[in-house]
């Protein structure tokens, strides 16, 4: 077992951990970051990102994040391909085990593990994956300007998803499993208020429809009669919800019941001192890569106020 002592731990490598990396280096910090089990985080399964500012004519997703590595490398943050195992916050400084067999010990360790999109589990997801399957429709939606859609969900985040690209598509078709829907009064209203938007209840997704272009329709079965209908759509957009990667900090860090880190309102500070969440695995809000970067940011500026101040105690 191999022991290492570092300053700034970075655990996770898109937009969020690569920003704090690259402020992190800026600051003499010596960040090492660790990529986790998808290096890149969710941008490498995005074709086209036209949202993230400074490309005019958009990029697609894996050298956005290719960019970005390099960009933290420049500074001096040494990148390694490896998943933390387990990690024990219980004293100070911060000890982290990678792939069960090295020890870290950090003092300041930046949480930027994400999320990842819950899925329905039938094959044809993965296989139109970025070819009309989605779970980002503010991501993507463009891309379906003037075409049909359907959106599968019954929560917030569904209601929120099928809202927005009512105001891009024709007719958006919302998939719920049950007669009624779980999301929030306000937003079942604006939902019920879109002419374009027909909800298809007590139905389950049976089967995505496509060919080599891409998705061209969904197969949907009743739940009460068992009968099945298919309807022609271009784009099929989950919003069953995201589960946060951060299953191995539950026992040292505040959570809410999703499993998002919870951090002091306004920075990346978590319940224990030294250690900051950044990005997709604290913010069930906005998910972007634009506003997961601006956290990375905020994460290592917080780290390396933190460790300013532990310096000062030992000097004193």
């Amino acid at each position: 077992m191999a022991k290492e002592e570092v300053k700034v731990l970075i655990i996770g490598s898109g937009p969020a951990g690569y920003t704090a990396a690259i402020y992190a280096a800026r600051a003499g910090l010596e960040p090492v970051l660790y990529t986790g089990g998808q290096p890149g985080g969710q941008l490498t399964i995005t074709n086209d990102v036209e949202n993230f500012p400074g490309y005019p004519d958009g990029i697609n997703g894996p050298q956005l994040m290719m960019d970005l590595q390099r960009q933290a490398e420049r500074f001096g943050t040494k990148i390694r391909y490896g998943l933390v195992t387990s990690v024990d916050f219980s004293g100070y400084p911060h000890k982290v085990m990678v792939d069960e067999k090295d020890e870290i010990v950090a003092g300041a360790v930046i949480i930027a593990t994400g999320a990842t999109a819950k899925y329905l589990g039938i094959p044809s997801e993965e296989k139109f994956n970025n070819k009309g399957v989605s779970a980002c429709a503010v991501c993507d939606g463009f891309f379906y300007r003037g075409k049909e859609v359907a959106v599968v969900g019954a929560g917030d985040s569904a209601a929120e998803e099928a809202t927005y690209l009512s105001n891009l598509c024709p007719k958006v078709h919302l998939i719920v499993r049950r007669d009624e829907m779980r999301a929030s009064k306000i937003m079942q209203q604006r939902v019920m208020k879109a002419a374009n938007i027909e909800i298809h209840w007590n139905t389950e997704t049976e089967e995505i429809l496509g060919n080599e272009a891409g998705v061209t329709g969904v197969r949907l079965v009743d739940n009460k009669t068992g009968l099945k209908k298919e309807i022609a759509i271009s784009g099929f957009f989950l919003a069953i919800g995201h589960k946060p990667n951060t299953d191995i900090f539950k026992d040292f860090l505040d959570m809410d019941e999703t499993g998002y880190i919870q951090v002091v309102p306004g920075t990346s500070k978590t319940n224990v001192d030294g250690v900051f969440a950044v990005g997709d695995a604290a913010d069930k809000v906005y998910r972007q890569a634009v506003t997961a970067a601006g956290t990375g940011c905020m994460g290592a500026l917080d780290a390396e106020k933190f460790l300013a101040m532990k310096e000062m105690e030992t000097v004193h």
